[in-house]
């Protein structure tokens, strides 16, 4: 038999790990109410518990080079940016004010309570436990109907912390392992550096991966290829964080945030690209590519977390693992309740106390703390407890807090989704789905695979239903106003958003100058900042929001009603007078 450069004991291992996922997928499937990858972690447990091997290292490289990069583009690129855009103020004050406020208390009280550890380690410990992993969670959030607010905060969270959290123990690792340590960190101008560190490899990565994601638009507007695109959007996720990771380093003498960079440029294509750049069925194939991705990813990371766990070290170090748990909770406690506080007084809409408490408890930590303490060098004081506390608090928040989370949300009453909400999906759904199959009928007939007998049935058919489905819409709208109001504020927000890309591709084409430009889309913007406030700006019976053109125009002395200057009669033409 020919020998191959794969080994076979590498396909054989990997085919295991499917395996046992496939396996767990049926459980889950069977029992319900169980979230899948909290399920992987266990079976992974149990698998190593019993002997089963499964000779794939999951490194430090590999979790960071290859399965980093889709996770983090895939929930970027499905984050709603104006959503986002939104909740900004809380999320980057948690995720950058409360991620560097954690990492000192938990370094600070690690420092007095973790036996044998200095401040550096401590610290050291806090920067690589501190950033999040939302993923269990926000399955959960979607199988119950979690409201989309609450979504935005702990993903916009995560996606954000993440960056800085690796910014900081890479910093915080290079004290380490330096000469001066501590001496050199504890000091006005160390912290000062250290915070300029994070500005500028965190900024950095922000215009690596808006760079990434302009060009990527760039190439996606002018292509209708699915496919292609499809091999785009890999290059962009992959690209930018190795650009900002480590080929920044050779061109700058530092790496700059390949986090930041994917979620920046997953976002862009996400948001922008996925409205202007992408057609209907393009759209439907990269999101479903993305998401089968990004399944794999953590179907595999989540098993080879529970099967690589240090069972023996968790036993050996179990004092210093049950002193972590509470301490890396208190901290991020400590954080999210003023930082949210701080939010509410600044600006609306507040962020309830519930949700300030599911955030608290929803902050999961698995990949990036896993793969921070795995990329620890040797020469690392307390290496061995280090990984033992990462695994064991990464474990216990997985599982405990994770498999507790529904019973949270249940005594919290913040599953808000009604009834009236589901139907609604459902109604909207069946009706693009008439409406795509009365487009394939038309298609099918003109291209003539069908005769026009089966033409007509199939139409009748679908015609009927479309307008049953659009009397049944009509009828809940009708009885559900705080629905219907909620979906006219998204329809006319996102026709607000066509318009300005409209403005602003004008303004670059020089239809309209940059003064008159900026003036126009100084309006919309106020606009969008009342429909986001809750305010509609369009009216049946009067007008809801009265444009500067018209002022404009009548001091021009256009009549704006009928269309014509003053000095001719209503209906007249200008060239009336010509006829005397």
């Amino acid at each position: 038999m020919a020998t191959t450069g794969i080994p076979v004991a590498l396909l054989a291992d990997l085919l295991a790990v499917f395996i046992i996922a496939a396996t767990v997928g049926i459980f889950v499937a069977k029992v319900g109410d169980f979230p899948y990858t909290i399920a992987l972690l266990i079976a992974g447990f149990a698998a190593s518990v019993v002997g089963l091997t499964i000779d794939i290292e999951l490194s430090h490289d590999l979790i960071l080079l290859v399965l980093l990069p889709p996770l983090l583009f895939e929930g970027a690129a499905t984050t709603d940016l104006e959503r986002l855009r939104r909740n900004l103020l809380p999320i980057l004050l948690l995720a950058v004010v409360g991620l560097l406020t954690a990492v000192a208390l938990l370094g600070v009280a690690g420092s007095y309570l973790f036996p044998g550890f200095d401040l550096l380690v401590a610290l050291l410990f806090a920067a690589m436990i501190l950033p999040t992993d939302p993923v269990s969670v926000l399955a959960l959030f979607e199988d119950l109907g979690a409201p989309d607010r609450l979504a935005t905060l702990v993903e916009g969270e995560s996606l954000v912390n993440d960056g800085v959290g690796v910014v900081v123990f890479s910093a915080l690792l290079g004290y380490v392992g330096g000469t001066g340590g501590a001496a050199d960190l504890f000091t006005v101008a160390g912290v000062g550096t250290l915070l300029v560190d994070i500005v500028v490899v965190s900024g950095g990565g922000l215009l690596v991966g808006l760079g990434g994601g302009v060009l990527a638009y760039s190439v996606m507007a002018s292509l209708d290829d699915h496919m292609t695109e499809i091999i785009l959007t890999i290059i962009l996720a992959y690209g930018v964080f190795l650009l900002a990771e480590h080929y920044a380093a050779d061109l700058l003498g530092f790496h700059l945030s390949g986090v930041i960079a994917t979620v920046v440029a997953g976002l862009f294509i996400g948001n922008r690209g996925a409205e202007y750049a992408m057609s209907p069925q393009t759209k439907i194939a990269i999101f479903n590519t993305w998401d089968t991705a990004a399944f794999i990813v953590n179907t595999f990371i989540f098993l080879m977390i529970g099967v690589t766990t240090p069972l023996d070290d968790l036993v050996a170090n179990a004092g210093l693992i049950a002193v972590a748990i509470p301490l890396v909770l208190a901290a991020r406690a400590a954080v999210v309740y003023p930082l949210s506080a701080v939010a509410n007084r600044v600006r609306e809409p507040a962020v309830p106390l519930d949700y300030q408490h599911v955030m608290v408890w929803g902050g999961l930590h698995a990949s990036i703390p896993i793969a921070l303490v795995l990329g620890l060098p040797p020469s690392t004081p307390l290496r061995a407890e280090l990984r033992a506390m990462v695994f064991g608090v990464a474990a216990f928040s997985l599982v405990v807090q994770g498999l507790t989370m529904s019973s949270l949300l249940d005594r919290l009453g913040i599953v808000t989704r009604s009834d009236a909400e589901e139907l609604f999906e459902l109604l909207v759904g069946r009706a693009r789905a008439v409406d795509a199959a009365l487009e394939a009928t038309e298609d099918l007939h003109e291209s003539g695979d069908i005769p026009q007998d089966v033409y007509d049935d199939f139409t009748a058919e679908y015609e009927r239903e479309k307008a049953q489905l659009n009397e049944a819409i009509a009828t809940l709208m009708g009885e559900t106003p705080e629905l219907r109001r909620e979906l006219i504020l998204t329809g006319e927000r996102r026709i607000l958003q066509r318009e300005k890309s409209a403005l602003l591709d004008a303004q670059r084409s020089g239809v309209v100058s940059g003064d008159i430009g900026e003036d126009l889309i100084e309006e919309l913007n106020i606009k969008l900042d009342r429909v986001r406030d809750g305010e509609r700006t369009v009216s049946t019976t009067e007008e809801g929001f009265e444009e500067f053109w018209r002022r404009r125009a009548e001091e021009y002395g256009l009549d704006v009603e009928t269309g014509v200057t003053e000095g001719f009669g209503a209906g007249s033409p200008a060239t009336d007078g010509d006829d005397d």
